[in-house]
């Protein structure tokens, strides 16, 4: 998606027209480090074609198939430390409900094992 122009247009010109207050994007944990070069691209695309004066348009991250990596924790942790946003939620299933709040302490505890 963040490879085809016409998308990334008609997408930056949906956010001018509605203005959101929050844009977040959502990319799948497995995908590792190629996660943080969808995400990269994918801000630097739509900053590309928006008449925005901001440095970036993404906000945050939701990180899906979270509950698939175990401790494999890096690709989430270079996301938010390239682009500076934190990530927001993280997909544990296959529901809303299935949402979760990044719990922190649970990630470094993965890390130091």
């Amino acid at each position: 998606m963040q490879n085809n122009g016409p998308l990334m247009r008609s997408l930056a010109k949906l956010m001018k027209t509605n203005n959101p207050d929050l844009v977040l994007f959502v990319g799948e944990a497995l995908v590792g480090n190629d996660g943080v070069d969808q995400l990269l691209e994918f801000d630097k695309r739509l900053t590309e074609y928006s008449d925005s004066t901001k440095q970036h348009l993404i906000d945050g991250i939701i990180l899906t198939k979270f509950d698939t990596i175990d401790d494999k924790v890096g690709a989430a942790i270079s996301m938010t430390y390239v682009t500076g946003q934190p990530i927001v939620f993280i997909g544990v299933g296959q529901t809303y409900k299935d949402l979760r709040l990044l719990d922190v302490p649970s990630i470094v505890n993965l890390l130091l094992r």
